[in-house]
């Protein structure tokens, strides 16, 4: 049996590896974005729908036997087995407004979104909250920071809405469960989840015929 410090130790280099996986995009380049981004094999089974609605009807749980957030189960296991990027993006308190300093952070992945190497893809943008306040109302304004991030990539950085998701899950799958109410909980996580569907070609139709050599067949 293993000593009580040998445990710990382990313990705390899992945390560490965890807090590098989690590490915010300000520090990466484009290159380091694409690097975590462009790793996909095979497309998750989402239903998008039907998770928020499972995301809000357990953001209402109000039972007894509730467990307390470090020790819910995620509630969309599925994405972390996909191409992850954790995005610091500072918003508003309480309010799904970009603070103009992050803007940079949001060009940087547009720009690494447009690399040849992401082109064929497309990505869920997931909204989080701290386990601090009213888990419901988490849900909703982690849905609208997703959106807004959505919004912003589409409308000012030109990305093609077709290749962009959003989902909010509140505090129904937190970044850092160990610590629920930790500033790393509200990070925006980003996920390549399916390739861009190839676009069928559409037939070309045949010529019209000309009016004189129209003319010509009835004639004969």
């Amino acid at each position: 049996m293993r000593g009580a410090g040998s445990v710990l130790g382990t313990f705390a280099a899992a945390l560490l590896v965890y807090a590098g996986l989690n590490a915010p995009v300000h520090a990466q380049t484009r290159d380091e974005i694409i690097s975590r981004l462009n790793h996909f094999d095979n497309p998750p089974t989402l239903d998008l729908p039907a998770l928020r609605t499972q995301t809000q009807e357990r953001s209402r749980l109000r039972g007894r036997n509730e467990p307390p957030p470090q020790k819910r189960p995620p509630i969309a296991p599925d994405l972390m087995n996909l191409p992850a990027l954790n995005v610091d993006i500072q918003f508003d308190v309480d309010t799904p407004i970009v603070r103009p300093d992050s803007y940079q952070t949001v060009g940087r992945i547009a720009d690494a979104m447009v690399n040849s190497s992401l082109l064929p893809y497309t990505f869920l943008i997931v909204g989080h909250i701290e386990a601090n306040g009213k888990r419901e109302p988490n849900v909703i304004l982690s849905q609208r920071r997703a959106d807004a991030i959505r919004d912003i990539l589409v409308n000012t950085f030109k990305i093609s809405a077709k290749r962009l998701q959003s989902i909010g899950l509140g505090e129904e799958q937190l970044l850092d469960p160990a610590r629920p109410t930790a500033p790393i909980n509200q990070q925006i996580q980003i996920f390549t989840i399916a390739k861009v569907p190839e676009e069928t070609a559409a037939p070309v139709a045949a010529p019209a015929a000309s009016a004189p050599a129209a003319a010509k067949k009835r004639r004969k």
